[in-house]
C-alpha cells in the first residue's frame, strides 16, 4: 500500500498539485438480528479503495476508486487535479491549510475479543435465547435483537510527509421489545434504542451486556407502559438519563459545532447553526455547571481515533466551559479562518467520500452523586430515560424530544410509571437551566453509529459522553394534553 500511495502523491505533484493526500481503506463489517427468536437479517460486507484528495490552482479536487494498484492511483491523481483546475475560478478564496510536520505513527483500537473471530452461531443463539426471554411475556408481539460490527483499516499519506496507518473497531449490540393491547402499542430497548449500544471495542462488549440476562426486564417494561399514565402536560423539572443526554448533546450542541456549519459551507441534515463565530466566547450557552468538550482521545468512543483524515492527531478541547461557548470544531482549512490549528475532526464516511468535520466524542463532563441522590433531592419532577423520538429546527435551536419511559418524581422518590414522555425548548435557554449533573460513577460514553451529515450523504459514526442531569421549569408533555 506504501508503494501505492508514494506513486498518487508523485503524479498528483507532477500534475500540478501544491498539495495532496491518499486514503487506502479496508472496511469489514457484520449486522446480524434475531426477530421473535428467528435470523431476520444477515450481512457481511468488505470494502476497498483508494480516494486521492489534492489543492491545485486553490482549490480542491477528489477522485476515489475501488481499484487499489499503482496505475489507479496514478489516475486518481491525475482527475483530482483536473477536478481541483476546473473548480478554481469559481472559488471564493484560495484554499489555506494549517500546516503539518512529517510524521509516521500508527493507532490501534484496544480489542481484548476480535468480533470477527467469534462464531457466527454463538452470536446468534446468544440473541436467539434473549428473544425467546422476551417472547415470554404474553403482551410482547415483536421481540428483537441484534449486533453490528466494524473494522476499518486506513493508510493515510500526504506530500506533507505524513504517514500513518490505524485499525479501528467498533461493536455495538441491544434488544427492543415491542408490546401491544387493544389501543395502544409501546416499546423497551436495552441498553439503549435504536439498534442498542455501541463502543470502540471488540467483543467483549457484547459479553459485558448480559442481553439474555436483561431480557426478562426489558419485556416486562414494555408490557408495563401499556397500562401507564400518560405524561402530564405542563412546566417541571426534568431528569434526564445519560443516554437521553448523549442525544442532547449530539443534536443540540454537537451538529451547531460543526464549524463548516456556523461559516455556511454545509447545511445539509437540518445543518447551519445559531452559535456563529461573533458569539465564541459571549454566548452563555448553558448554565455554569455546564462543561461540553470534543474529545477523539477518550477510551472506548465511537469518536475515538490516533488521527483523524487530514492526518491531525486526536485531541480534547472545550466547546463550552462554565456555560460560555468557546471553541468549535475545526478542519486544516476552517481553523485558520479563526487564527487557530486544527483540533482534528476531519473524517470521511470511506475511501469514496471527501473528509468533512464530524464530531468527535462529545461529552458532558460529570459533576457529583448518583442518580438516586439527584431523585432524593428532588422534590417534584418527571425522570425521562432512553430516546425514543427527536426533532429540531435547522440552526439546532427549537427541539422537541421523547423517551421510551419516565416516572414521576415525588417529594425525592421514584413514583408512577409514565408513558409518551416529551419535553421542549430553547437550546441555549434549555442548558441554563441545567441544575444538577451526576458524577463519574454514572458517567457513560453513548455511541451513536448512524449520524447523517453532508451532500452526497455519508454516515459517520460519533459518540457522546455524559451522566443524568437535571433541569428546571421545562415544558413537557408535548402533544398529549394542552
Amino acid at each position: 500500500m506504501n508503494s501505492i500511495a508514494d506513486r498518487a502523491l508523485n503524479a498528483a505533484q507532477l500534475a500540478g498539485a501544491s498539495y495532496a493526500d491518499v486514503r487506502v481503506v479496508a472496511t469489514r463489517s457484520q449486522f446480524l438480528e434475531v426477530k421473535n427468536h428467528r435470523v431476520s437479517a444477515l450481512q457481511e460486507s468488505t470494502t476497498h479503495g483508494l480516494g486521492v484528495r489534492v489543492l491545485a490552482g486553490g482549490a480542491w479536487g477528489f477522485a476515489a476508486s475501488a481499484v487499489v494498484d499503482q496505475r489507479e492511483a496514478e489516475r486518481c491523481a491525475a482527475e483530482a487535479c483536473r477536478i481541483a483546475r476546473a473548480s478554481a475560478p469559481f472559488r471564493r478564496a484560495p484554499v489555506v491549510l494549517d500546516p503539518l510536520r512529517p510524521l509516521e505513527a500508527r493507532y490501534e483500537t484496544p480489542v481484548a475479543i476480535d468480533p470477527f473471530e467469534v462464531p457466527l452461531a454463538d452470536k446468534i443463539e446468544l440473541l436467539a435465547r434473549a428473544t425467546n426471554v422476551m417472547e415470554g411475556e404474553p403482551r410482547v408481539v415483536v421481540a428483537r435483537g441484534s449486533m453490528n460490527f466494524w473494522e476499518d483499516r486506513k493508510l493515510f499519506a500526504s506530500t506533507e510527509g505524513r504517514r500513518i496507518e490505524q485499525r479501528i473497531v467498533h461493536s455495538g449490540a441491544g434488544l427492543s421489545a415491542a408490546a401491544r393491547s387493544d389501543d395502544d402499542l409501546q416499546w423497551r430497548s436495552f441498553p439503549n434504542s435504536f439498534g442498542g449500544h455501541y463502543e470502540a471495542a471488540g467483543y467483549e462488549l457484547i459479553e459485558r451486556f448480559d442481553l439474555a440476562g436483561n431480557a426478562a426486564a426489558t419485556a416486562a417494561t414494555a408490557a408495563a407502559l401499556l397500562t401507564a399514565p400518560q405524561c402530564p402536560a405542563g412546566v417541571s423539572t426534568v431528569i434526564l438519563d445519560g443516554s437521553q443526554v448523549s442525544l442532547q448533546i449530539h443534536e443540540s450542541c454537537g451538529h451547531p459545532a460543526e464549524l463548516d456549519r456556523v461559516l455556511g459551507h454545509e447545511a445539509n441534515y437540518a445543518g447551519t447553526s445559531f452559535m456563529t463565530v461573533e458569539q465564541c466566547g459571549r454566548l452563555q450557552y448553558g448554565s455554569p455547571l455546564v462543561h461540553l468538550v470534543a474529545d477523539a482521545t477518550a477510551p472506548r468512543g465511537l469518536g475515538t481515533f490516533g488521527f483523524d483524515d487530514e492526518g491531525v492527531p486526536a485531541q480534547k478541547v472545550d466547546l463550552v466551559r462554565n456555560g460560555r461557548l468557546v471553541g468549535y470544531l475545526t478542519s486544516r482549512e476552517t481553523a485558520p479562518l479563526l487564527g487557530q490549528g486544527s483540533n482534528g475532526t476531519m473524517r470521511a464516511e470511506s475511501w469514496a467520500h471527501l473528509p468533512i468535520i464530524r464530531m468527535t466524542n462529545i461529552n458532558l463532563e460529570p459533576g457529583s452523586g448518583t442518580l438516586e441522590e439527584l431523585i432524593a433531592s428532588t422534590e417534584d419532577g418527571i425522570l425521562m430515560v432512553t430516546n425514543r423520538s427527536w426533532s429540531i429546527d435547522d440552526r439546532r435551536y427549537n427541539f422537541q424530544f421523547g423517551t421510551e419511559v419516565g416516572w414521576e418524581v415525588r417529594h425525592g422518590r421514584r413514583g408512577r410509571m409514565l408513558k409518551n414522555c416529551t419535553y421542549t425548548g430553547v437550546t441555549p435557554e434549555f442548558w441554563k437551566r441545567c441544575d444538577a449533573v451526576c458524577g463519574p460513577s454514572e458517567w457513560e460514553i453513548w455511541g451513536t453509529p448512524t449520524c447523517g451529515k453532508g451532500q452526497p450523504a455519508q454516515t459517520m459514526r460519533t459518540a457522546q459522553g455524559a451522566a443524568p442531569a437535571r433541569f428546571h421549569d421545562v415544558q413537557v408533555g408535548v402533544g398529549y394534553g394542552s
